[in-house]
Order: structure tokens, then sequence, then C-alpha cells
């Protein structure tokens, strides 16, 4: 489909989508990339950002990285977005799986941002105690941006945004003080399945530009991590684009609806509003998930409770904590 013909179409989305489909035009077809890769997540995201990157070029390599931990619902869409698409969708197998990851490094808790920071607290020995920053710093010198974090040093230290602290998170100070955990907390988990896999697989395969479905109004981390849709060159060498990244949930829909998209199982069937590792510790709505899971795929719902039963039972209480908290206020 031309360009043009694609944005004409569009035009009844809304100017965020017309403008990204001319963005993404003048990306994937006149910058001279050569080696071009779309990260495929078998997503509600991912599922528009394949369906605009198809219509305006056919060269493209479609890779699909597995975590080892994945939903069956997700495998299947794999499949129909290949007969829809009419593509090849590279199967990528995690170097260490999350199952691994877990028992080699820790189980996610609460963000990742949160995980990451308690992880260099745990690695240091840190005996989880309230104390100043400047005492603590001389006892853990090593560990400095987690004591930052610990201590809610940055606006101290003038910095606008309270985004790095802990009590960006109410009351898991006082949680972690009155129940430190007893089991190693990481993200790494997501390294080893993902992240690394991806930046092997570009380095292996000479991508001059990823592809990915990130968007800024899914908040978090991500929203300080990007500024834009492109970047030049990361610091793994290849530029990398994210072609949704202004969309916001309304522009999401009216493609939809226009474009006729189905989402995989997950979506449509499970009831999910979106999909990662299943029932990752990370999500709000993991409770639910187990709900949904243990009576769709009960075999994954036995890995999944196995992986990460401890990070269940610690974020269950450390809910409850807050919620007696805020009776009591």
């Amino acid at each position: 489909m031309s360009v043009i013909s694609f944005a004409e179409k569009a035009g009844n989305v809304g100017m965020v989508v017309v403008d990204s489909i001319f963005k993404a035009d003048s990306i994937l077809n006149q910058k001279g990339y050569q080696n071009i890769a779309v990260s495929i997540s078998g997503g509600a995201d991912s599922d528009i950002m394949l369906d605009i990157c198809s219509r305006l070029r056919d060269d493209l390599r479609y890779v699909f990285f597995d975590t080892g931990i994945e939903y069956e619902a997700t495998k299947r869409h794999l499949f129909y977005l290949e007969a829809r698409y009419g593509i090849k969708i590279e199967r990528i197998p995690a170097s260490v799986p999350v199952p691994l990851g877990c028992s080699r490094f820790g189980v996610p808790f609460l963000s990742k941002f949160v995980s990451d920071n308690i992880y260099r607290l745990q690695k240091y020995g840190f005996q989880w105690e309230d104390r100043p920053f400047s005492e603590l710093i001389r006892l853990y010198p090593k560990c400095g941006s987690a004591l930052k974090w610990w201590c809610n040093q940055y606006r101290k230290e003038g910095y606008d945004s309270s985004y790095f602290e802990i009590s960006r998170n109410k009351y898991l100070k006082e949680f972690l003080l009155k129940y430190p955990p007893e089991f190693p907390i990481s993200s790494k988990c997501c390294e080893g399945a993902k992240k690394n896999v991806s930046h092997r697989f570009n380095e292996d395969n000479n991508i001059e530009l990823s592809v990915i479905g990130v968007r800024r109004a899914e908040g978090g981390i991500r929203k300080l991590a990007y500024s834009g849709c492109f970047g030049l060159k990361t610091k793994y060498g290849n530029a990398q684009y994210r072609p949704l990244f202004w969309y916001k949930n309304e522009d999401k829909i009216a493609y939809e609806r226009i474009f006729d998209i189905c989402h995989s199982d997950c979506y449509s069937v499970y009831g999910f509003k979106r999909t990662g590792c299943c029932c990752c510790p990370f999500g709000k709505e993991f409770d639910e998930e187990l709900r949904v899971v243990g009576e769709k795929e009960p075999k994954l719902y036995k890995a999944v409770n196995n992986i990460f039963g401890r990070s269940y039972a610690y974020t269950r209480k450390y809910r409850e904590f807050c919620r007696q908290h805020k009776s009591a206020a």
C-alpha cells in the first residue's frame, strides 16, 4: 500500500496516527536502512506496529523473543499474524529463560526500578536500617544510587522528580523495615530472557534499525528513558524506532477499528488489558491474571506459581500493610 493511500484511510483516526504513518515511511523507506528488525511480542501495541510496518515495506525481519514463560494464546497468535500478513516471524529462545533467571538472580517485586534497587542493597548486605544517607554511604560505599533511593535523597540534591525515591511507593520503606525480604529480589530475569538476546541478535545479524512497540503513555521508566520516537544510535550500535511512541489509548482503539486489528486470545478471550511474561509480579492485576490462567492454561498456572510464588506472597503482604496503614491514618 502506498503511504498516501495508507494515510488517507487513516485520516478518520486522527492526526497522531496520520503523522506516525508519514514518519514511519520516512524512517523505513527514505533513510537508507537495509537491515531492519521489527520486534513482535504478540501484544496489542505490537499488533498495530506490525500492521503499520507491513503496509509500508515488505522486506523487514520480524522477531519474537521467547522468554520461556509465554502464554499459549500468544504462541497461537504468532501463527495467525504470519498467515494474515504473509510473513515469517523468527522465534528466538532466551539465553537465560525467566525461570532460570529468577532462580539465579532473584524474583521481580513491585516494579523494575524497585527490584533493581533492592537487588543492589541485598548484594552489599544491607541491613534495612533507617539511618541518614551520610551514615549509610560510609557503611555501604558501593551502592550509592540505591541508598539515595532508600533515603529519599534525590530531591534533597535538587532533582525535581520523586520518581527515583522510595517514597513514590507509599509505605514501602516502612514495610521493608518491618518485613525485610528473606529471598533475593531482582529484575534481571528480563535481561537474559529478552534484552541481552535482542542485543546479541542485532549484533550477529548486523541489524541497522530496531523497531519496537514502546508507547510514552504507558508511563513508568519508559517515559523517562525515551524523549521521542527515534534514536539515531543506541549504546548497542544500531538505531531504534518506536512507531507508536506518541499514541494514546484512544489512538490505538481508533486504529484497531479502522484497520480491523485482531488481538490474541489474551485480550479477546482472557480479558487482559496488556500482556508480557505470564503473570509477572510487576503487573498490578497479577492475582486476576492468575485466576484466568488457572482456568485457561493450568500448566502455565502451576509453572508461574513455582517461579514467582514468593513474590506474589510478599506483594500481597505489602498491599495488606498499605491497607492497614491507610485505614489507621
